[in-house]
């Protein structure tokens, strides 16, 4: 997602180029940003990603300069906390922008944010409930902003589509499907099953995107998760679901549609009454991720409905 590079070369998948070096490269370009920084964790790896990068974007794109980036940690040298270093060369103000496995997510945004940095993470942000709101306490802490990069709500035609869900009334139904290429398991291969697993990767796209348009109007209250295996345990050499399946049962808000739009946004500051007005009729989904899908006509397949 940074580079585009993995341990074999550049990613087969549709990322190829990267994405998050590229669009800073591009905002610094456009002047937009000035210093960039590029963290990991193995400086082994800095020399064959600064030529991938120079190949990729810096021969391809007239103004894209990947030279300019400062990297941590030094050359040929394999620092687990390397993000210390990076954070403390930058200063308040700042942005971090982390794309990294799901299981440091927690602390790399919570020491930029000590340094008085802005943080933008990767979905999920965190695995659990208590990270959740210990991420959250530390960005009121430090008067910082702490966001979630979930790129489906600036998709155009998610973004329709949120906007047209009121107009369906209360919520009866929902279902989503998204997948990769099994192929993609050998580009991450170093943290599936270990780090994370399918349903925080994919599943979180359409979780949150359903949450999004179901804000204020009903709540989920259960949930039951399936699991396959089998494939991806083969790929990666240790346990690992091939697919997951999200069984979710939803609340309907027991008001006059008039109302719910007057209240909008008001969840949290009246948690109690809120709580309360959470008994009407239920609703179900059922979220699927998967990454074991055979090659297809696009990188992930994605679908969903809703009624």
């Amino acid at each position: 997602y940074t580079t585009g590079f993995t341990g074999s070369g550049a990613s087969d998948s549709d990322k190829s180029t990267g994405v998050v070096a590229l669009v800073m490269l591009d905002l610094r370009r456009r002047g937009k940003v000035g210093r960039l920084g590029m963290c990991g964790t193995d400086g082994r790896k800095l020399p064959a990603i600064r030529a991938h990068m120079k190949a990729a974007l810096g021969d391809v794109y007239s103004g894209i300069d990947p030279s300019c980036i400062e990297t941590w940690p030094p050359d040929g040298v394999v620092d687990r906390e390397a993000y210390v270093a990076a954070a403390d060369a930058f200063g308040p103000g700042d942005v971090a922008v982390i794309f990294t496995p799901d299981d440091t997510h927690g602390p790399i945004a919570r020491a930029c944010l000590a340094r008085g940095m802005h943080v933008l993470l990767t979905k999920p942000p965190v695995k659990t409930l208590e990270e959740h709101r210990s991420l959250a306490a530390a960005a009121a802490d430090a008067g910082r902003l702490c966001a979630v990069e979930v790129h489906k709500r600036y998709d155009p035609i998610y973004r329709d589509a949120r906007d047209r869900v009121p107009s369906l009334g209360a919520f009866s139904y929902f279902t989503a499907h998204m997948s990769q290429p099994k192929h993609q398991l050998d580009t991450f291969k170093a943290w599936a099953g270990k780090s994370s697993d399918i349903s925080y990767y994919l599943n979180s796209h359409h979780v949150d995107f359903h949450e999004w348009c179901l804000r204020g109007r009903a709540r989920p209250e259960a949930v039951t998760a399936l699991a396959s295996d089998g494939v991806a345990s083969e790929r990666v050499g240790r346990p690992c679901e091939d697919t997951i399946t999200l069984a979710v049962r939803w609340r309907n808000k027991l008001e006059p549609p008039a109302l719910q739009e007057e209240n909008q946004g008001r969840e949290g500051r009246q948690e109690g009454a809120a709580a309360r007005s959470f008994t009407g009729s239920a609703g179900h989904a059922v979220y699927t991720s998967s990454w074991i899908a055979a090659r297809a006509d696009v990188h992930s397949q994605q679908r969903w409905l809703s009624s």
